[in-house]
Formats: structure tokens, sequence, C-alpha cells
């Protein structure tokens, strides 16, 4: 991978330190919205074509049939399948494949990637775009690269200078003021079987809020509750997040409400590598949101942009058209649903501090250059093998407008297993209009909410 840096620019940064940080200059934040988009994107396309200038991205609906509640119409249903990348022709197309979805193909020989136009869908509010332009001068890392200072609503390293950085973006990018999401959770077995385990989750994204101060924030950006429906066995469990920007100041905190104890207590394990709630160990607590938390563990190197086949504007996959049992297969997802395009990633390698214990002894993560939502991830074991293939399967969800998630699927190549986050086909559809505040996230309330 480290020979396939686009500009000598980006190869430069090879020798920047893991948690290098400088504010920049007034110079540098003037390309934003000039040669490069509000994020830090490319503003135009590439030289082939294949990938287009960024025009503003979606902000409403396709049609007048669309109204918030719904699962989200197709803006795109007459593009064709460009091509479809198999085992047998992957070698045409290595270059632009990541090494995750290269062990996918050769791992799984049901396995294929059917290839559409690109489209930058990505949008924000014009208020995202004026913070990012006031952090650009002013955002820096704390020490040790745990945190960040002087930066607020905006996602604080538009042109990013080290790994860490970028990984930050990513954790602080805009997604709503705040949200509940209802979804499935399967965990797979290799034959295709699973239970279903049911959320509901809540949330505000303090940070990005409209006035927000670092003042105000009291070092806090999100505040996140998730609540177990089913199975009868795991119902009722709750847990409680309150998300810190400076990690080095203070860890997150967290609390989990056990419905067999009919009891609240601090959860500090719910971090890291440990295990995600109701996932039967395919993925771990960091896992969510293809990455969260505090980036700590690893030391980070941004190794430049690259045009990668990833997914996006999945669309498709998301549509209520769909029943579970359609996409849920064994091995891996239907792979007629998913949608891959070519687009621009920034490639961060992470690989773990030595000292530090993770399962995960390095992990790449492809993140895209509009949004900054990390779209695909390698996961690597303790030997240097491949593990873990995550993927992040988006849509602009176009009433708010952002881009985000629909599904993502974590695949296990060593057990062929894999774990899918986010199914709402058959289910009720994110609602970006809920109005919370922070007494709703209180253990107070957890505690309400467990005994109700």
């Amino acid at each position: 991978m480290r020979n396939h840096v686009l500009t000598s620019a980006a190869a430069a940064l090879l020798f920047l330190s893991a948690d290098a940080s400088a504010a920049l200059s007034a110079q540098e934040a003037a390309r934003l919205g000039a040669d490069l988009t509000p994020t830090g994107a490319i503003q135009a396309g590439n030289a082939e074509g294949t990938i287009p200038p960024w025009d503003g991205g979606i902000k409403s609906p396709p049609g007048p049939s669309y109204a918030p509640g719904d699962h989200h119409p197709d803006p795109y249903p007459d593009d064709p399948v460009l091509f479809t990348i198999t085992r047998e022709n992957m070698d045409q197309y290595a270059d632009k494949l990541t090494a995750g979805h290269k062990a996918l193909l050769e791992t799984y020989d049901s396995f294929f990637m059917n290839v559409y136009p690109t489209h930058r869908s990505f949008a924000a509010p014009q208020r995202i775009y004026d913070a990012i332009k006031a952090n650009a001068t002013t955002a820096e890392l704390v020490e040790g690269g745990d945190g960040v200072r002087n930066a607020i609503i905006g996602l604080p390293f538009p042109i990013p200078k080290s790994g860490v950085e970028a990984v930050w973006n990513h954790i602080l990018r805009w997604r709503a003021d705040q949200v509940k999401r209802p979804f499935g959770q399967a965990p797979v077995t290799r034959g295709g079987d699973y239970t279903m385990v049911e959320f509901e989750e809540d949330a505000i994204f303090r940070y990005g809020w409209e006035g927000m101060t670092e003042a105000k924030l009291d070092n806090v950006i999100v505040m996140f509750r998730q609540q177990i429906l089913a199975p009868a066995r795991l119902a009722g469990r709750i847990l409680l997040v309150h998300e810190t920007l400076d990690q080095a100041k203070e860890h997150r905190k967290a609390w989990i409400y056990n419905p067999g104890q009919r009891r609240v207590r601090r959860a500090p394990n719910v971090a890291f590598d440990n295990p995600k709630e109701g996932g039967d160990g395919l993925a771990t607590s960091d896992q969510l949101d293809m990455y969260n938390g505090s980036p700590q563990q690893y030391n980070w190197e941004l190794l430049g942009r690259k045009e990668i086949y990833v997914p996006y504007n999945s669309y498709k996959l998301h549509s209520d058209k769909l029943k579970y049992t359609d996409i849920v297969k064994p091995l891996h997802m239907n792979p007629e649903y998913p949608r891959y395009e070519l687009h621009r990633v920034w490639v961060v390698d992470g690989v773990l501090k030595e000292g530090l214990r993770n399962i995960y002894k390095r992990r790449t993560f492809y993140i895209d250059e509009d949004s900054w939502q990390i779209v695909a991830v390698d996961q690597y074991d303790n030997r240097d093998q491949m593990w873990r293939v995550s993927e992040g399967h988006g849509i602009n969800y176009y009433e708010v407008p952002n881009y985000w998630t629909t599904v993502e699927v974590h695949y296990d190549l060593q057990s062929g297993r894999y774990l899918a986050i986010g199914l709402n086909n058959e289910g009720g559809m994110y609602d970006f209009g809920v109005q919370y505040n922070e007494t709703d996230f209180s253990t107070g309330t957890l505690r309400r909410l467990g005994r109700r």
C-alpha cells in the first residue's frame, strides 16, 4: 500500500510523527472552498473522468414522494453496473482494491463486487463548512494526540498532516444534532443462521450543535444511549456513554443498566477491544461506527490519498423492499445488493504501540475524502495475518443532510462468520427530528428507563 500514495506531498507525510500537529496557515486554509471542498477533499474529478468533481452533494430528496421517516428512495435508480469484480478478474483491479477486499475475494468464491458510476453525494449544512474553515487555523492535537483543542462544531483538520489527525476527523465529523436509531444486528454463523438482536439507540452530538463553544462543551462531544429490545435473554440491557474530546484529560464515561440486577453500574470496559454488546464476539467496542473512542493505542501513519473501490450510496441495501433474509447469507451479505464506487480515500495505517495489548495488532482505515466517514477497515491479528474486514455502507440522509452508514458489516475470515449492524429494512427509520437534551442522558434517566 505504501507504494501507491498519489503525490510526493502525500509521501512526505510519512515522515511526520504520529501525533504531529500544527494549525494551518491562513494561506493553506484559503484552499477550502477553492481547489479543495469545504471538508478538504479535492474539488476536481480525476483525469480519467471516473471520479466527478464535487458539486455540493445532495441537499434535498430526489422526488416529492419522500417524507421524513420513510426509507430513502435511491437518487440513482437507473445507474448500471459498470463491471463486477470477482476472484477470477481481481488482478485487473488490484491497484484500486483494499487489502481486505482482496482477502474477501480470495477467501470466498461466492463474494463479488458490483461497481457502479461514482456520485459524490456528501453534503452538510453551511454552518458546518464555516466551522471547519474557522477550525483550520486554530485546531491542534493535545500532547500525545489523544485529544483535540481549539476546535468546535466542524471537523478540526481538513488538511491533515498526520494519521491521528485524520482519525480525529472521522470521530468529530458531522452526523446530526440528535438521532433515534432503531435497527437490527445479526451475528451470523458460518452456515448463515442468526438471532437478530434488536436495538434502539439515542444520541446527541453536542460537539456539532449550533452556538456550541469549547467552554459549554465541557469536554463531552457525544451522549449516547443504546437499549437492547430483543431477544429476551438480552432485552432490557441499556448502555449509556459520555464521549470526551480530550481523552488524555478524561476518558469516556460509561454505565450499564443490568435488568437481572436492576441496577446501574459503571462500565469502564466499554472501550477498545472489549466485545461489543450483543455481537457474539465478532466485533469490539471500538468498531461501532467503524471506529470510535480514544486513538491512543496505535501509532497512526498517514499514507495519503488513493483511488479505491469502496461501499458508497448504498440505497439498494437500505431499501424497505428487501427482507433481512434477502441480505443475510452464509459467509457474507448477498453481494447483489451492496454498491461499490470509485472514490478518493485517505489511507491511514495504525500499528499497536509497543507494550500495549489489543486483539488487532494493525488496522488500516480507508476514509472517504468528502465526508470523513471510514468506509473500509482491514484488521490484522498478532501474527500479522488479515483477520477481519469491515465495510461501512453509507447513504446521504438528505433530510439532514449528512453522509452516514446504513449498514456496517464486520467479516471474520478465520471463522467464516460476520456481524451486520444497522439492518432496518423491516423496521423503522432513523429519526433526526427528535428533541433531546443532556438530562435525557443522565444516570438518573438511565435508572428510570431500566425500571419501567
